[in-house]
């Protein structure tokens, strides 16, 4: 049987993103492998569905003890099996993945690059650490998979060819059927929260850490409720900023705000919201951002990569500088303060996602797969 092996840092990053791509492939009458860590948990929606998985404790750190007893068990994978086809997945695991594919002699080799971690305004560190190994591990990368114009060039700088061994696609899919508005629960989340229709409800979802840089809307948010006091807003997600976050509201006393933190609700929590942010410091492309697009929810963003790909400023909704706290302040005002802008922007949003649909993704992959195996 033909065997095709998806690998990445968690297995939990293959069950929010890759599983109908998986399957994909099991229609096609392949063998599925994965290859990572269950530190994050959700290996077992994987084993539902037939994947074959091999754990492999990845580090972030490329020099940990722990990447060279993974490059040892990826070794130990390698003579056991073939894989026609391998397709990796975050920086770390990518490269290890690739290294040791590349001595045994298996099948082509597609990288995702969810967001290069040196960009445009990356710290020297990260361009001293991760451009070279990426430079290294083209020679073993037969197909570059990117997600925004600023990859895009970053590719070409690693010597891609874009549409030869380059290829842009439209992230990772999202359902838009699972994204239309459920006016029917509406209610019940408003009344979960102890609010009423008067109030204006903005969402923030995302992993709470440094890099979706949620402590920049907080630092705000008391501003933009001195003048739309109606204005909630909800933080959804959990990570390592958690507490510092906490200790932040109670010590700043910062007014309407409610930490939800993880949940398996995000359609109605989505459809229930009047505005969704996100104010990342760097982004791949977010889909969360698309997932509030295909509901028709305006957005206020940061001005980086893949964000920016997906809202235009002034079209489908506002963009701001990192760090611009008057420019941050205003838009929040703006759009509370104006309905019809906001119902404007979540139509032209709604069009322009159509184009990242999961459909259409899963045809995207399909062709550049075909290329491939």
């Amino acid at each position: 049987m033909k065997k095709v092996l998806f690998a990445a840092s968690v297995y939990s990053h293959f069950a929010s993103f890759h599983k109908p791509f998986m399957k994909m492939f099991q229609q096609k009458g392949y063998e599925v492998h994965a290859v990572g860590s269950n530190s994050r948990k959700r290996k077992d929606e994987l084993l539902d569905i037939g994947v074959i998985c091999h754990d492999v404790d990845f580090d972030r750190m490329p020099f940990s003890k722990k990447n060279m007893r993974a490059v040892k068990e990826l070794n130990d994978l390698f003579r056991q099996h073939y894989f026609n086809l391998i397709h990796v997945h975050t920086p770390t695991a990518a490269f290890l993945t690739r290294y040791a594919a590349s001595k045994h002699n298996q099948g082509k080799i597609l990288y995702t690059a969810h967001g290069f971690h040196f960009f445009n305004g990356a710290s020297r560190k990260n361009w001293l650490l991760f451009y070279p190994a990426e430079k290294l591990a083209k020679r073993w990368t037969d197909g570059l998979l990117v997600m925004n114009e600023e990859d895009i060039s970053l590719g070409k700088r690693l010597g891609f060819m874009e549409n030869h061994n380059m290829f842009h696609v439209h992230g990772v899919g999202v359902n838009l059927k699972e994204f239309n508005e459920k006016p029917g629960e509406l209610i019940d989340i408003k009344n979960e929260l102890g609010l009423t229709s008067e109030n204006v409800i903005i969402s923030c979802i995302a992993e709470l850490s440094p890099r979706k840089n949620q402590l920049f809307l907080l630092k705000n948010w008391n501003s933009i409720v001195d003048q739309c006091p109606n204005a909630h807003l909800l933080i959804i997600g959990y990570g390592e900023d958690m507490e510092k976050i906490k200790a932040f509201i109670e010590e700043n006393w910062i007014m309407n705000v409610h930490l939800l933190g993880y949940r398996k609700d995000i359609p109605s929590i989505i459809a229930a919201s009047d505005i969704v942010t996100l104010v990342s410091k760097h982004e791949g492309l977010p889909r969360c951002l698309m997932e509030a697009m295909a509901a028709a929810k305006p957005i206020i963003t940061t001005n980086v990569r893949g964000s920016r790909d997906l809202v235009d400023n002034g079209h489908c909704g506002l963009v701001v500088g990192l760090g611009d706290n008057e420019g941050l302040i205003q838009s929040f005002v703006r759009l509370i303060e104006d309905k019809q802008l906001r119902i404007n922007f979540g139509r032209l949003g709604q069009q322009k996602i159509q184009a990242y649909s999961l459909g259409n993704v899963l045809n995207e992959m399909e062709e550049i797969y075909s290329r491939y195996v």
